[in-house]
């Protein structure tokens, strides 16, 4: 049994598509294949902040990406970043969206969560990393308790040991 190496707070983005219409592929195509184009060029420069991240379907229509982030600051510095991939992919989607060109045949979401240090836990049994462990590493289960409890505790003794 293991759990992940991850440290201090994490940040998660989920973001998504939903294929509306298929028949729409010049509309929905370009969404889809931007996504993959994006997390290439964050692989190679570590610096922007990504720690890893998995890419899930839904169904035959939908498709999303879970993210782990060194920090918000971080994922919001790279989304407001002129220089990207991801800004180019936006402006283009946006200025569709005005026009009304995309609305019918692709939908877009996202969500993003700051979780504390203390705030999460996790187990992987007879896995390879996956998720966050994927994203930080893994460490073996001891290390940070038997129990979900002992895992939280273990990091709330250490925010309480660099407090003082």
């Amino acid at each position: 049994m293991t759990t992940a190496a991850a440290e201090g707070e994490v940040t998660v983005l989920l973001i998504g598509m939903r294929i509306n219409h298929f028949w729409g592929v010049h509309h929905w195509l370009p969404v889809l294949v931007s996504m993959p184009r994006m997390l290439r060029a964050l692989g190679k420069d570590k610096s922007r902040g990504l720690l890893g991240y998995t890419l899930l379907t839904g169904s035959p229509r939908t498709y999303y990406v879970v993210q782990y982030w060194e920090s918000q600051e971080k994922l919001y510095a790279y989304a407001h970043a002129s220089d990207t991939l991801h800004h180019k992919a936006w402006a283009i989607i946006n200025g569709k969206v005005r026009k009304g060109k995309n609305r019918q045949h692709v939908g877009i979401w996202h969500e993003s969560y700051t979780v504390p240090e203390g705030s999460y836990e996790t187990v992987y049994g007879d896995m390879p990393p996956v998720g966050l462990a994927a994203a930080t590493g893994v460490l073996p289960l001891e290390r940070r308790g038997r129990t979900a409890a002992a895992r939280f505790a273990h990091r709330s003794s250490r925010e309480t040991a660099g407090s003082r």
